[in-house]
């Protein structure tokens, strides 16, 4: 299974307009290679470099992605899908927005065997301790992004 974006190369720079520096939308992704017998999807985008307690901190978490799902579009809704809590403590993408300095951003990707019974509040935690055992498949693009000093966002 392959987890690719149109907007960003793996291990490459995710642009201005995905963070919260530019619209701070959603970038599109694109799925290939899915197994034929995925009864779900799930995604977890993390920060590599920054934690939330114990935990890499969490921009985007949703379970229960259709299985035949090929393409993420940018920023528009996906159907089906439950959109969990992220460290924002919001159910939708959150921006990258790293105080300084370059952070490595991971888009997980697990394709299921079964559909994800959990509250919309769970945590990644919560929702891997679920898909233990289920896992048919998974994939995992990495972006970075880059700055050196305070966004729009972090200006009062």
């Amino acid at each position: 299974m392959q987890l690719t974006s149109p907007a960003f190369e793996n291990d490459g720079q995710i642009p201005t307009r995905y963070t919260c520096d530019g619209e701070g939308i959603r970038p599109p992704l694109e799925i290939s290679g899915t197994p034929p017998h995925t009864r779900s999807l799930a995604l977890i985008v993390d920060d590599l470099d920054a934690r939330d307690g114990d935990q890499n901190f969490l921009h985007w978490i949703a379970w229960n992605i259709h299985p035949h799902t090929t393409l993420i579009k940018e920023n528009k809704p996906l159907p089906g899908a439950i959109e969990g809590k992220t460290s924002f403590g919001t159910y939708h993408w959150g921006a990258p927005c790293p105080p300084k300095g370059m952070h490595r951003y991971r888009f997980q990707l697990f394709a299921l065997d079964k559909e994800i019974d959990l509250e919309r509040d769970s945590t990644a935690e919560d929702l891997e301790e679920e898909m233990d055992g289920h896992v048919l498949a998974e994939a995992e693009l990495v972006g970075t992004y880059r700055r050196d000093g305070e966004s729009a966002w972090r200006k009062s």
